[in-house]
């Protein structure tokens, strides 16, 4: 079976998308959505990267994103898409459902 390539989100879907996701800043120069999060320490932090590697491991779309101490910055966009994606945006909900947002 061959899977429909994943495409980028036209723009009208962009910014539908954006406005059901508050909590996450547009990169336009990525075409890309950012989230940082601080944490009371790093033990919650990394147990909250735990969480969402495991749903993005199982979807199989990965983030990019950084931790020091108690603070993740989390970057979604699409690399085969060539930018912001329905993949994203999934994984955004996804991570917002862990954070109780």
């Amino acid at each position: 079976m061959i899977e429909a390539p994943i495409e980028a989100l036209n723009e009208t879907e962009r910014a539908e998308a954006l406005d059901g996701l508050p909590d996450w800043d547009y990169d336009e120069a990525r075409d890309a959505i950012r989230r940082n999060i601080v944490f009371t320490d790093f033990a919650e932090a990394f147990g909250f990267m735990t969480q969402v590697a495991l749903i993005a491991e199982k979807a199989d779309h990965h983030p990019e994103w950084t931790n020091v101490w108690n603070r993740v910055e989390v970057l979604l966009t699409t690399h085969d898409a060539g930018g912001l994606s329905h993949r994203d945006v999934e994984l955004a909900e996804a991570i917002d459902g862990i954070l109780g947002d």
